[in-house]
């Protein structure tokens, strides 16, 4: 009988997979308020769970917001959230208050939902329209896609902290084995291909044979392309069609 796969281990869960939750800071979300209140940032943050930088700010009626923190944001500086905010870095405002052109980044893509693309670090969306009939604001995300959003959906200006992490290489295993530790992930990934018919199914075999398995194999045989139409790079010329909105 061969050993249980990885992602089967990992799906029945244990302390070896378990994400260290206790050493990250509370959840980076918008706090909608009414009207305009201003806020400053009296601490910067490095959660280990985020690649971007996080900062504390502590609005006018003394509650204290976190969030991912915009490039040249530090402590002592003073933002704006809400409708009337000016167009200065780190401000959050509504996407309808936002012109075209404007870089910003953490866009939430239903209201309410705190944010949720151009959150890495050094990435940012653009806004390339406003629609007069719909008021929906169309959004550039960082993978060139267009999605025509609320107006209401909440943004901050700028472009997300810490950018040119990846231009620094990690040089050597050591590093990498303690960025992935921070976040209890599974590393270094061993091809399948690389192990032994014990230890995975794909093991102990010569090369040639399809990666692609049934949706109705069983557990111990489910793994690679499960279900797969087709495996392999895609060829030919891919074009990026503008989406229609939620």
């Amino acid at each position: 009988m061969g050993t249980r796969l990885i992602p089967q281990r990992r799906g029945k869960g244990g302390p070896a997979f378990k994400s260290p939750s206790h050493r990250y800071y509370e959840a980076t979300q918008y706090v909608h308020i009414p009207g305009t209140m201003r806020g400053q940032v009296i601490q910067i943050l490095t959660d280990p769970a985020h690649s971007t930088v996080m900062a504390d700010i502590l609005l006018e009626n003394g509650t204290t917001m976190t969030y991912l923190a915009a490039e040249g944001l530090k402590t002592g500086d003073l933002i704006q959230v809400g409708a009337d905010a000016t167009l200065n870095t780190g401000n959050v405002m509504p996407l309808e208050k936002v012109p075209e052109g404007v870089s910003v980044f953490n866009v939430e893509l239903r209201p309410g939902d705190g944010g949720r693309v151009s959150r890495a670090s050094g990435s940012s969306s653009l806004i390339v329209g406003h629609d007069e009939d719909t008021h929906k604001v169309s959004v550039r995300l960082s993978s060139k896609r267009v999605r025509r959003l609320s107006p209401l959906c909440w943004v901050t200006i700028g472009v997300a902290s810490g950018g040119g992490r990846l231009e620094k290489p990690l040089q050597k295993a050591g590093n990498s084995f303690y960025a992935m530790k921070s976040r209890n992930k599974y590393w270094p990934v061993v091809r399948g291909t690389a192990k032994s018919a014990y230890d995975h199914p794909h093991g102990g075999r010569s090369f040639g044979k399809s990666s692609s398995v049934s949706r109705n194999a069983p557990p111990g045989q489910k793994v690679g392309h499960i279900a797969s139409s087709r495996t392999g790079r895609r060829r030919g010329r891919v074009e990026l069609k503008e989406d229609k909105g939620d």
